[in-house]
């Protein structure tokens, strides 16, 4: 197979056709997918139905988003196997204007966030991604494995005391099955286990069909009506640009996290703008909108083994006939046998390893810092996208700290033709952060008439470096001495030549 490498990924569409080909002449590869995407299916009815009242709106907008988001990026995504449907951040970020203004101009602000989110993809915002420090990448997958857990302790709270032990069968299944067979899915078996145990039995437990009232009939098309005025993108414009960003910032990390886990590569700018047509669609069948879902993505590539873009596909056409012609049967499945899938996911995400005391005491401790700090901000705020953002904030601060005390300047003193001359030499890269402490390290009172400033071995990089060598030279000659800077590269000329003398003292 030939497989050219252009921009971020490989030309990726020939490939993601001959995988999907490929698994379609395998049953044993089409079970897995098939399979797959069931389970992720019994797992989004209630998490849609649940983000559709954090929005406000019924939780058949919640339901149909989920399913033409699942769809349609199953068509046009860039990272096969990954889940995208209704999601908390983007209800979290637009229940605002649901209470404000209406299911009207909510669908608006969909539609417009799809479109922010092609045009920032086609900006290239994807090429972003590698500006995340691994460490960061630690923190937000932690932080989502402690969220995923934290968010079904309620469903284990003030509930009749057979939850428990119903929960306890099924986190036995989900963790014990697969050291037996891994033929079918373990979250699928304990999910029908427990459905007939209930049923049965006739256990009053609570079901999903208490967490809301499933659909009878299809999605149909809804087109908004708002007026089409400057006032009205005045509105919802704020509210689309929050959601485009929250979007695509959880769906293109969960891309990475899917890269790692299967060990293949996405195309992430395709991936960007895909999220926004899927918005898009979505916003005209008159749903929530959403982005990619990590707790279920993990279901799919690592509980169930979905590997390519038919689980995805399969999961939102599941979804559509579970809850529009199944309702009747998906309303009895126990809420204990989706919380220990959820629970079994969310330690399979974590990352034990990073917490491990050997990994602690050999780590540097500016990178555990990152980490935690991720960890933190993400659980406080329930929100992933700050927590990534606050992360890469605290890198960027540490890592400029410790690369600005790396400058050194070593002084010499030496008789040149006859004249007492000094030599300093700057070692070390130069710009806003260590720069500062540059005009510092001069004699400039007590330093021959002769000055020489050696920067072969540093870099300018910035226009901070620029003023502090011209306040250095300043200075110097208010003290009616010479100075020299030699041994600049061609790129650090460039920029000195540039701005050189016209950026102001500084000093």
């Amino acid at each position: 197979m030939a497989v050219t490498t252009t921009g971020d990924a490989p030309a990726y569409i020939p490939e993601q056709l001959q995988s999907v080909r490929e698994t379609l002449k395998s049953p044993r590869r089409l079970k897995t997918e098939v399979l797959a995407g069931l389970v992720v299916a019994l797992a989004l009815i209630p998490e849609a139905i649940a983000f559709s009242i954090i929005a406000g709106v019924d939780p058949r907008v919640g339901l149909f988003a989920s399913f033409t988001m699942a769809v349609t990026i199953s068509l046009v995504g860039g990272r096969p196997a990954m889940i995208s449907a209704a999601t908390g951040a983007v209800a979290l970020v637009i229940a605002p204007l649901v209470r404000s203004h209406g299911v009207d101009y909510f669908v608006a602000t969909v539609i417009v966030a799809g479109v922010l989110q092609i045009i920032l993809g086609l900006l290239g915002v994807a090429k972003l991604m590698r500006f995340i420090p691994r460490s960061v990448m630690v923190g937000f997958v932690n932080a989502l494995a402690i969220l995923i857990f934290s968010a079904q302790l309620h469903e284990l709270i003030g509930v009749p005391w057979l939850v428990y032990p119903l929960t306890a069968l099924a986190l036995l299944i989900v963790f014990g099955l697969p050291r037996l067979t891994k033929a079918v899915p373990a979250p699928l078996i304990a999910i029908i286990v427990l459905t007939l145990i209930t049923v049965l039995a006739a256990v009053k437990v609570p079901t999903v069909g208490d967490k809301g009232e499933l659909p009878h009939s299809l999605p149909s098309l809804f087109v908004p009506n708002v007026p089409l005025t400057w006032e009205t993108l005045q509105i919802i414009g704020p509210f689309a640009l929050a959601m485009a960003m929250v979007g695509l910032l959880e769906s293109l990390m969960t891309a990475k996290l899917v890269d790692d886990v299967t060990d293949t590569r996405s195309h992430k700018t395709r991936e960007a703008w895909g999220q926004g047509v899927a918005n898009i669609v979505t916003g005209f069948f008159g749903g929530m909108g959403g982005c990619a879902m990590i707790g279920q993505t993990m279901i799919n590539v690592k509980a169930s083994g979905g590997r390519t873009r038919i689980s995805t596909f399969l999961a939102g056409t599941f979804l559509l006939i579970l809850v529009v012609a199944l309702g009747g049967v998906v309303s009895l499945i126990p809420m204990a046998a989706l919380v220990a899938v959820m629970i079994f996911v969310s330690v399979a995400t974590f990352d034990w390893h990073s917490i491990r005391p050997s990994t602690l005491r050999m780590m540097p401790k500016s990178e555990t810092a990152v980490m935690v700090a991720t960890v933190l901000v993400v659980v406080a705020t329930n929100n992933l996208a700050i927590g990534v953002g606050v992360g890469v904030l605290v890198a960027m601060v540490l890592f400029a700290r410790r690369v600005a005390h790396l400058v050194t300047v070593e002084r010499t003193v030496e008789n040149v033709a006859g004249h007492e001359t000094v030599t300093y030499v700057v070692n070390g890269e130069l710009f806003f952060a260590s720069s500062n402490d540059l005009y510092t390290q001069f004699e400039y009172a007590l330093d021959p008439k002769h000055v020489i400033i050696d920067m072969h071995a540093s870099h300018l990089w910035d226009a901070s470096t620029i003023a502090a060598l011209d306040a250095i030279t300043e200075k110097y000659h208010r003290h009616g001495k010479d100075v020299k800077i030699i041994g600049l590269n061609n790129a650090s000329t460039l920029i000195r030549e540039r701005l050189g003398g016209k950026l102001g003292a500084g000093h």
